[in-house]
């Protein structure tokens, strides 16, 4: 069985609900199903959230020991988490792939959007495409050599 790691930061376990205009109206629970349903036959999505940073920089350690990819939407830990950040370094030393992913577009929104501390430790990025960034993520996993 090939897992990959969903991991999701603040906020978004409230997404349907949580400015459907700029999110959408799909909730966590609607992605990570369509998710689940587009993978082949023995690959599993582990789709998790959490509004707390010391837990999800615990996930991304798990990832790193278990060698399992990872797609991150780190939400607002995009712009200032430099502990999450570090972590996901250590996804990067390990060879282990990350693609960080975001829902809406960061760069057509407010100036403190813009900067990301995770992508430069990131593998690929992809923002802009709602809930088709989660599967365009696990889609080039699947895809991926590694």
């Amino acid at each position: 069985m090939t897992t990959i790691l969903v991991l999701n930061g603040p906020n978004l376990g409230r997404l349907g609900t949580r400015e459907p205009e700029v999110y959408g109206s799909e909730t966590l629970a609607d992605i990570g199903a369509s998710l689940a349903a587009s993978v082949p036959d023995g690959v599993e999505v582990d789709l998790r959230q959490t509004d707390d940073e010391a837990e999800l920089i615990g996930w991304i350690h798990e990832a790193v020991d278990r060698r399992l990819p990872v797609v991150l939407n780190p939400a607002a830990f995009t712009h200032y988490s430099y502990a999450l950040r570090d972590a996901a370094a250590q996804l990067k030393t390990a060879g282990v792939p990350l693609v960080e992913v975001h829902l809406s577009n960061p760069h057509a929104r407010e100036a403190f959007r813009h900067t990301s501390v995770i992508s430069g430790v990131a593998t690929g990025v992809i923002a802009g495409f709602g809930s088709d960034s989660y599967r365009l993520a696990v889609d080039w996993l699947l895809r991926s050599p590694s």
